[in-house]
């Protein structure tokens, strides 16, 4: 099955096929705005554009290049997506598994071309680095480029172990070979070392409006909703088409992260309630989940006018001590003992 068209976004395409056509869009780039506003589908189109037998520019959508970018079989296309962790404690075994785990995604993106969040223990993980590393390293199998996307690159474990996934990322992203176009797509550039961020050129990929919702809904997944329900889902959307599918887990999250801040506010009874005393965290997903809207508010409390210069600082303390938790909810630690020292620790932060 191939990708459906995009909706909503003319003005941006517009732009973007005019830099491409002029040889002026950039090498490295961030397309950055919120979850499900569509970034990854917009950073195909411009692969699409790259590859295009007629391009650089706006593809024509008939060629055979256009036709394998939408059916997420082009050869000089290399998309990463979070995909859980290899298994394998060889370096080299980790980057082959990692090559299964994407032919995987990429597998299931063909059969559901309206594919929602990855996995929330799902990452970008050192062997996916290293396997991108590789990718941009090859010579064009079929045109004159090659176009590398980093989907949901918020989920980049890039102090792994070491600085050396940092490191190879910044080498690819400050030096990418002249046939290479690297495209990072993040809801929040923040989640971003500033080192990563300051070797990109940022795209922002705004909402659409309510009718080209609706205009999605009818098109391509009328036969979903009845037609109650497509006027709740254009407006639950909020201009972000990905959104139409949101799962009620989203709200969850939301419900447990206010649930813990609450808890923390009164004290370590509550507090150590409020962590050891719900088993449905045990789910390493709720988790990871919990500790994003987490650190969504923690970073909409520092970009708030009125925070203190005080308050920012405890503020960047107990982000960071978030951030670092969600990367040990990746591995094996304990859902409930980590929270429960993330609480403790925010407890005398916030």
């Amino acid at each position: 099955m191939n990708l459906r068209p995009i909706y909503g976004h003319d003005a941006l395409l517009r732009r973007l096929g005019g830099a491409l056509a002029s040889s002026r869009f950039p090498q490295a780039a961030l397309l950055v705005g919120p979850t499900g506003v569509g970034k990854q589908r917009v950073a195909l189109w411009v692969a699409q554009g790259l590859l295009c037998e007629s391009g650089p520019g706006e593809p024509c959508g008939e060629c055979s290049a256009c036709a394998k970018v939408l059916n997420l079989g082009h050869p000089d296309l290399h998309w990463f997506v979070p995909i859980p962790r290899p298994k394998s404690g060889d370096a080299a075994k980790q980057v082959e598994q990692v090559k299964e785990l994407l032919a995987e995604a990429w597998s299931e993106r063909r059969e559901d071309p309206f594919f929602g969040p990855p996995d929330r223990t799902a990452s970008h993980s050192l062997a996916s680095v290293r396997l991108l590393q590789r990718s941009v390293a090859l010579t064009p199998f079929q045109g004159s480029r090659k176009v590398v996307i980093v989907g949901d690159a918020e989920r980049l474990i890039v102090q792994e172990a070491s600085q050396e996934a940092a490191n190879a990322l910044l080498k690819v992203l400050e030096e990418p070979p002249a046939d290479t176009v690297v495209l990072l797509t993040v809801a929040d550039p923040q989640a971003l070392l500033p080192t990563i961020r300051s070797r990109l050129v940022p795209i922002r990929v705004g909402r659409v409006g309510d009718d080209d919702v609706r205009a999605f809904i009818e098109n391509e997944v009328r036969e979903e909703f009845d037609a109650a329900e497509v006027g709740a889902r254009v407006v639950s959307a909020d201009g972000c088409i990905g959104r139409v599918f949101r799962r009620d887990g989203d709200e969850d999250d939301a419900k447990r992260a206010s649930m813990l801040l609450e808890a923390i506010a009164q004290g370590p009874t509550q507090w150590a309630e409020a962590a050891l005393g719900q088993a449905s965290w045990g789910a390493r997903g709720d988790f990871s989940g919990t500790l994003d809207v987490l650190a969504v508010r923690l970073r909409d409390e520092l970009a708030a006018p009125s925070t203190s210069p005080e308050r920012m600082e405890r503020c960047l303390k107990a982000l960071k001590r978030v951030q670092e938790t969600r990367m040990e909810a990746q591995g094996n630690a304990n859902p409930q003992l980590a929270l429960a020292v993330l609480a403790s620790d925010l407890g005398s932060l916030l």
